[in-house]
C-alpha cells in the first residue's frame, strides 16, 4: 500500500494512554512522501467529529459531516496500524493544515 502525504487513512490508534485520541478513526498523513516511501512509520494527525474551537484544530468536511483535524495530537504510528486509505484532503484544507502546523510548531 502506497501512503501519500495528506491522504485520509483509517487507523487503529489503540492502545493509548491518558488524553491521547483513541479508537479506530480517520487520520491525515502529515509526513512527507519521501519518508512514507522508505520508513515503516508515518506521522499522522487524528480526525475527530467532536471538537471545540481550538486554534490547533482544522475544520473540514468528511463524508458530508463536519470533522476536525487534531494538529495538537500529531503522532508517529507503525504502518501495521493502517486499515485502509479513505481519501485525500482537498487543496483548500491542505493549505489550512499547513498553516496551523507552521503556526503551532514553527513560529
Amino acid at each position: 500500500m502506497e501512503i501519500k502525504q495528506y491522504q485520509i487513512i483509517l487507523v487503529n490508534l489503540d492502545p493509548t494512554i491518558g488524553s491521547e485520541i483513541s479508537k479506530t478513526r480517520p487520520c491525515i498523513v502529515i509526513s512527507p512522501n519521501e519518508m512514507n516511501k522508505y520508513l515503516r512509520t508515518i506521522n499522522i494527525a487524528p480526525v475527530t467529529s467532536k471538537s471545540r474551537d481550538y486554534m490547533t484544530r482544522v475544520k473540514f468536511e468528511l463524508e458530508g459531516n463536519d470533522n476536525w483535524i487534531a494538529v495538537d495530537q500529531i503522532r508517529t504510528i507503525d504502518l501495521t496500524r493502517i486499515i485502509k486509505i479513505v481519501g485525500e484532503l482537498n487543496t483548500k484544507d491542505i493549505k489550512k493544515v499547513k498553516s496551523i502546523i507552521k503556526e503551532t510548531f514553527v513560529d
